[in-house]
């Protein structure tokens, strides 16, 4: 479809999503939100897609919320605010739940909402001279639909600073704290990703789809009785599966999995 805010581009089993409102340091609004949430349904839907790269067009990843959109929220009622701030929250959910593993490519600035776009993401690539900032205090608000994923990525810790002091931080900082996996320089950032992508690509896609659903469900949960019995049924659901055991015969005969074929 054509999209109003966003690129979506598709090659070699890759959908790439791209921001694109570069005059507005990509910041996001309700179409924006609304485009976002189609997009990575549908292409979490397909069977043609292996990974998605979150990507962004222009000199920063993106601002936050979009200041006419601000200063349309602030003559909404209460029931109005409470269904604007829900459909901001699904789309972060759908980024988040996609079966698709999903790599942020970060160009540039990533500020306020920006931080919950890529916190939604499962692996997180800055250059290095990016700059982060969760700024919702210092305009009287709080971060709070994105906080689920910005305090997984970066840890209560130092979620109680930034929270609070909306700090500008450097992608050094980011990297320190867990916020993003790795920092390149920006000449080495589309090859950066682009080998990611491919480790993600030629892995099995079942066994990707479910060590992604792995990580979210067992995180946090104690070693107990019951983590045991489904951790158990988890690999021996994997083992019985086709590409489970496509995968071992493929090993053990030394050559091409299917999914590689």
């Amino acid at each position: 479809m054509d999209y109003q805010t966003l690129a979506v581009s598709i090659a070699d089993r890759v959908a790439t999503v791209t921001l694109n409102r570069p005059d507005v340091r990509n910041a996001f609004n309700e179409i924006t939100i609304a485009e976002l949430s189609l997009a990575f349904d549908e292409l979490g839907r397909s069977d043609d897609i292996r990974a998605i790269v979150l990507d962004a067009n222009g000199p920063a990843f993106c601002a936050g919320a979009d200041l006419n959109w601000m200063k349309k929220m602030a003559g909404y009622s209460h029931a109005e605010n409470s269904e604007d701030a829900a459909k901001l929250a699904e789309m972060l959910r759908a980024i988040y739940l996609c079966p698709k593993p999903v790599v942020a490519k970060i160009q540039g600035d990533c500020y306020a909402g920006g931080m919950g776009l890529v916190a939604a993401c499962d692996i997180a690539v800055t250059v290095n001279s990016a700059s982060f900032c969760l700024s919702e205090v210092k305009l009287g608000l709080i971060p709070a639909t994105i906080s689920p994923y910005v305090i997984r990525a970066m840890g209560e810790n130092a979620a109680r600073r930034y929270f609070l002091t909306a700090e500008k931080f450097s992608a050094q900082e980011a990297q320190r704290i867990g916020f993003v996996h790795d920092v390149v320089p920006a000449d080495a950032l589309d090859a950066h990703v682009a080998a990611i992508v491919n480790a993600l690509v030629t892995s099995s896609p079942n066994a990707v789809r479910e060590a992604k659903v792995l990580v979210r469900e067992v995180t946090g949960k104690p070693v107990d009785a019951a983590m045991v019995v489904d951790t158990a049924e988890r690999i021996a659901n994997v083992r019985a599966s086709d590409e489970g055991r496509e995968g071992v015969a493929s090993f053990l005969e030394k050559r091409k999995p299917s999914w590689l074929v």
